[in-house]
């Protein structure tokens, strides 16, 4: 218990002592002063921090501090009579917790959390907690008196610093992500670029027209192939290290689909490839718009890339609680397990082998997977070979609110 905390926990303790030795008391005390129930309340309320309550053996509220007003928002005639579930989450509410802090409390004289609280606006906060049982003079078990601290600038720190010691740490995988692209995947095709214009040089007056055309055209694909590599890494670098230019907006979706499906026609019709989708017009997310339009087109370019001529490729969408999931399906030739694997992580090996054998896709992924973290959403793939590919994302359909998290309580030593 914090030493904060463990100051109302024993003066409360010191008022039950005091009322259970009043008629032990020498002759000589009936002279001093006998704080009484009242002035007991008085002290209690002026504790604005702390959230005090009391409720019976039902599980019922039965008195309120001022500090529980000021930290939950309920007034007193509001919340009385209310059960102890009212302050839970929906979540705590579902796994029990109200009942197993109390049993807890039963068997071990007291039960100290942490966790999320939910106030009277609906707002939440993240407080440390301490229950335990309200006994009478005889014995006799009368409630329960539970004690709140908020902690929620406290935990929202800690986090921030988990975060940044994250970012910190992925800073330096991407890093050395980077750098392997760069000496591999950029130097190496440069490298064959340079060699192929230096033959060319040297060779130009005595080879054939048609071999010139030929070497012409590798030429050119070997450039914007290297350019497109170097757009990708430009981008991933950005969303990675620039985070002002980061501006989410509400978004109609399908605004977004039409213009990517404009810019990709002529690519897809010159393979026959038949592009639509079935999402509603009313559909919108919460994300960058810069950033959606590359999600979508990186994901529907690989697409048309593997995908047969005479092929299909569908967008849909379908709404999850507070979040949509987009699904490209494609019909095309599906993908291993192998290379599934392989798909959202910076390997140099796996990129270089994917650019090689499926024709681009691999970094281009790699941003969109950046992109989707940043708007706080996520990626997967289904694919079986031979019978096309269904990529899915996240992106949540309003600004998000501050996250539950529960993996990392805060732990608090008892030390005063």
């Amino acid at each position: 218990m914090t030493a904060d905390l463990q100051k109302p926990y024993q003066f409360i303790s010191r008022i039950k002592k005091s009322m259970e030795n009043k008629q032990e008391q020498p002759k000589i005390l009936k002279k001093r002063y006998i704080p009484t129930a009242e002035f007991y309340s008085q002290i209690i309320d002026s504790l604005q921090d702390y959230s005090i309550f009391t409720i019976d053996k039902d599980y019922i509220i039965n008195s309120w501090s001022s500090g529980s007003t000021k930290i939950f928002g309920y007034e007193t005639d509001e919340v009385i009579g209310e059960p102890f579930d009212i302050i839970f989450t929906e979540e705590d509410l579902k796994s029990g917790v109200p009942r197993r802090e109390i049993d807890t409390a039963l068997i071990e004289g007291r039960a100290t959390d942490n966790r999320w609280h939910i106030a009277k606006d609906k707002s939440i906060f993240y407080a440390y907690g301490l229950v335990f049982p309200l006994i009478g003079v005889e014995g006799e078990l009368l409630g329960y008196v539970k004690i709140l601290r908020d902690l929620t600038d406290r935990k929202q720190s800690e986090d921030a610093i988990k975060k940044y010691v994250r970012e910190l740490e992925d800073l330096n995988t991407h890093k050395e992500s980077v750098m392997a692209i760069l000496s591999h995947d950029l130097r190496s095709p440069l490298s064959a670029i340079i060699g192929t214009a230096k033959y060319l040089k040297e060779n130009f007056q005595t080879m054939k027209p048609e071999a010139v055309q030929h070497m012409l055209d590798l030429l050119y694909k070997s450039s914007v192939d290297e350019l497109d590599m170097l757009d990708y890494l430009v981008e991933w670098a950005r969303i990675k290290y620039a985070s002002d230019v980061f501006s989410p907006t509400r978004l109609k979706l399908t605004d977004y689909i039409a213009k990517v499906f404009a810019s990709l026609s002529e690519m897809a019709a010159i393979n026959t490839i038949n592009l639509h989708h079935e999402i509603a017009e009313n559909t919108t997310v919460f994300a960058d718009g810069k950033m959606l339009i590359s999600i979508i087109q990186n994901i529907v370019s690989n697409a048309i890339k593997h995908t047969e001529k005479g092929g299909k490729i569908t967008v849909s969408a379908t709404t999850e609680s507070d979040r949509i999931v987009v699904r490209i399906q494609d019909t095309g030739v599906g993908m291993s397990e192998e290379i599934m694997a392989k798909l959202f992580t910076p390997q140099m090996k796996s990129l270089s082998e994917t650019r090689k054998q499926n024709k681009g896709a691999g970094i281009g992924l790699l941003l969109v997977k950046g992109f989707l973290e940043k708007n706080g959403g996520e990626i997967w793939v289904e694919s079986i070979e031979g019978q096309g590919s269904s990529f899915y994302f996240t992106l949540p359909t309003d600004k998000p609110s501050y996250k539950i998290g529960s993996a990392d309580e805060i732990m608090f030593d008892e030390s005063p």
